[in-house]
């Protein structure tokens, strides 16, 4: 695509690999300008014959230049990317159909205002001013970058077929607890009946234990009602054919499909149509906030009652992603637990105002009060209270941003509490500030999964020296406590809260994947003991039974 008066500067796609052409007349000496588009159906790197070496798409397109612009000189090739603003402008309240908006915003969206221009280091002046004149982008907006651009490509690297580069991870086991002594799934409503079940991915498998959950919830006759949450899901999804199914066999499913999943949303799209010509009753959530829970309930007939059994997730109900995200899941059909997350479905698909949680914590309405009073109940008694036994607060999260939250750590430091922070991402806290966080410490884990499961541990958050933990949806950011619909569980038995501890245990232990948060500065855990977390968790998951008998009460009337 040439660039002069008789040819407009092209619309560039969001995210596509362009090549940026400088060419001259060698009759006239008139330099021109031309963009090239790489097709996106190209593998990003092509392999020579003997699948020994990879080359960038763009330099074997760009060694063939002269064939495009003939009689023309090729003074200067560089390949450049633009990010665009990929924020859907919905307004939601005026929205007659929610699906319909965020369809027309998801097809807008590729040419949206650009907020990124990416250029190699070695691009010229000349050109870069070209396309930021062209684009109206300011020099902040502009990122030079040492070697290729797009590195998403770099999973048709992973694909070769180099086992001797790749980690030699165990495959997942089967929940012990979920298995029957043949191999072959349990009973889950039977096992459940007996006492909570948790599982830990990808050390336990999803696939025989969430999917297996949910399948069979719609092949039992004696299921009433299926209902979930559905943030992102994989293309293949499992649970997806059994809510179809469960549909068609007549049972009552309710889907609750987050259509502003970011990047996620054509998918989402596609998957809530599916279930819509199934029968399911699909729901979009409420208007302004995103619902990022990951809840489940089963509605199963027993005598003359009816018995929930729920599960409670850290992670998307995502297969794909579940065998290289960490991950937990709770099983349970205890009655306080059913109670509520029937009150939040009731909440999320009606109409239901100050709703009250036994064992939930939920955002936006009581989350952030309930994890500040966690915070608070470390602190030392004041003079003359009873002893509220010596603090201790272990956190894991995705990202750690909110400021209240930082202040209310901070404070708690100041008062002797030691704070332990497993942060995968960000985090605005500075650690080792003296008088303010002397007594925190901040570690992130990089390794061959992506650590995403949320973990609130407080050692008196169940009473002075009776420990809890909290787990689930949300990280401590302003989006997650503030505006989405989050959900944490309080694990109060001491089976599982055992796991769980052991579980932090070995995180904190870590000096293989282990970095800590020192000067606003991220450094590498000296490596003593030789501890791989990860590694060592695949081995603790052969031994945890991961039951707790609970002795649930009886089934309530539904």
């Amino acid at each position: 695509m040439a660039v002069d008066p008789g040819h407009p500067f092209p619309e560039i796609s969001n995210l596509s690999l362009n090549l940026a052409i400088r060419v001259h007349d060698p009759e006239d000496g008139e330099q021109r300008f031309a963009r090239l588009k790489l097709p996106p159906s190209l593998p990003r790197f092509l392999a020579t014959e003997d699948h020994r070496r990879l080359v960038p798409v763009e330099q074997v397109v760009a060694a063939y230049l002269h064939r495009l612009f003939q009689g023309m000189v090729v003074d200067e090739h560089h390949t450049f990317r633009v990010t665009r603003n990929a924020d859907l402008d919905l307004e939601e309240e005026d929205a007659e159909d929610l699906l319909e908006a965020v369809e027309v915003e998801v097809r807008r969206r590729r040419f949206g205002k650009p907020v990124r221009l990416e250029v190699p280091a070695a691009m010229s002046e000349q050109m870069v001013d070209l396309l930021q004149r062209e684009l109206e982008m300011d020099d902040e907006q502009v990122h030079r970058q040492e070697g290729p651009l797009d590195l998403s490509g770099l999973w048709s690297v992973y694909a070769l077929d180099r086992p001797d580069l790749k980690f030699a991870a165990p495959l997942p086991l089967d929940a012990r607890a979920l298995t029957a002594p043949n191999g072959v799934p349990a009973d889950f409503f039977a096992v459940l009946r007996r006492g909570d079940v948790l599982v830990h991915h990808p050390y336990e498998s999803f696939t025989t234990s969430v999917d297996e959950f949910i399948e069979q919830a719609a092949n039992d006759r004696k299921v009433q009602a299926i209902k979930v949450t559905l943030y992102r899901t994989s293309g293949d999804s499992a649970i997806v054919a059994a809510l179809i199914r469960a549909a068609e066999a007549g049972k009552q499913v309710v889907a609750l499909v987050e259509l502003k999943a970011r990047f996620d949303e054509e998918n989402n799209i596609e998957w809530a149509r599916r279930l819509e010509r199934s029968g399911v009753h699909v729901v979009y959530g409420l208007v302004g906030l995103k619902t990022h829970t990951k809840i489940a309930m089963v509605a199963r007939a027993e005598g003359d009652a009816i018995r929930a059994y729920c599960h409670v997730g850290t992670g998307n109900y995502n297969a794909r992603t579940a065998r290289i995200y960490e991950d937990f899941g709770l099983f349970t059909a205890a009655n306080d637990v059913a109670i509520d997350v029937q009150n939040l479905f009731n909440f999320l698909t009606g109409y239901s105002r100050d709703v009250s949680y036994l064992r939930l914590a939920v955002a936006p309405d009581h989350m952030r009060h309930d994890l500040i009073s966690l915070i608070r109940g470390e602190r030392p008694a004041p003079a003359g209270h009873t002893p509220r036994g010596r603090g201790r607060i272990v956190l894991k999260m995705n990202s750690l941003v909110d400021p209240e939250m930082i202040d209310e750590l901070y404070a708690a430091s100041a008062d002797g509490v030691q704070i332990d922070l497993i942060v995968r991402g960000i985090c605005c806290l500075r650690p080792g500030v003296a008088g303010l966080s002397d007594n925190i410490s901040v570690r992130s884990i990089v390794g061959r999964y992506l650590e995403h499961s949320r973990l609130y541990r407080f050692a008196n958050g169940g009473g002075p020296g009776t420990p809890s933990l909290l787990m689930g949806s949300a990280d401590m950011m302003p989006r997650n406590l503030d505006r989405r619909v989050e959900a944490l569980v309080s694990i109060t038995n001491p089976v599982l809260l055992e796991r769980f501890d052991d579980v932090l245990a070995t995180l904190l232990a870590d000096d293989r994947l282990a970095w800590t948060l020192v000067d606003r500065t991220w450094r590498k855990v000296p490596t003593v003991n030789d501890i791989d977390c990860q590694l060592e968790l695949h081995e603790r998951a052969r031994s945890w039974s991961s039951q707790a008998r609970s002795n649930p009460r009886p089934a309530e009337k539904y």
